[in-house]
């Protein structure tokens, strides 16, 4: 008899821990007075997995699809605290540099998103890639068991994204750091 995939509920009971830690370290680099908590997050992230209502291939599958997820609840919340009932007013400050280790600021988090949108619709790998290190934390044997490349060309994904996305962010500049 096949053996069923993974539920959403036994996959989350079993990554739950390690999708807390990432949503701390994603929380805590998040500027001043950032409402959502890390716990919150990865409830939300669950919520909206949940809804999916299917079973998953298997914990890589689930671990991809709740990055992605916690991505697009940190840009919604990005961009509600943008809105200008909330001060979405406000200048958006241009960023020195483009380091894919640290969240950038709400604004940047927002250009990030769209130019991440573009990257995908020209390249899904790389983007992929960009948001499995990025948003969910991943290393590089996991994006490469995740995406079913080597671990050296999700790195060379990696330096292709950052420089695509630093050309996009950062007209001009001539080469990602």
């Amino acid at each position: 008899m096949p053996q069923q995939p993974p539920t959403t509920d036994e996959l989350f009971r079993e990554v739950y821990d390690q999708l807390r830690g990432l949503a701390a370290g994603q929380i805590a680099r998040e500027p001043a007075g950032h409402t959502l908590t890390p716990t919150a997050l990865v409830h939300e992230a669950y919520l909206r997995l949940a809804q999916r209502g299917r079973g998953w291939c298997d914990r890589k599958h689930f671990l991809h699809a709740a990055a992605r997820a916690m991505r697009h609840i940190l840009i919604s919340h990005a961009r509600a605290k943008k809105s200008l009932k909330r001060g979405g007013d406000r200048q958006r400050l241009d960023f020195d540099g483009l380091d894919l280790a640290a969240p950038p600021a709400d604004d940047d988090l927002l250009a990030l998103d769209e130019a991440l949108t573009a990257l995908a619709a020209e390249d899904p790998l790389a983007a992929a890639v960009v948001e499995l290190r990025y948003f969910g934390g991943a290393d590089w044997d996991a994006v490469a068991g995740a995406l079913g490349v080597s671990a050296d060309d999700a790195r060379e994904e990696w330096r292709y994204a950052k420089t695509w996305l630093l050309h996009r962010l950062r007209p001009g500049c001539d080469r990602a750091r």
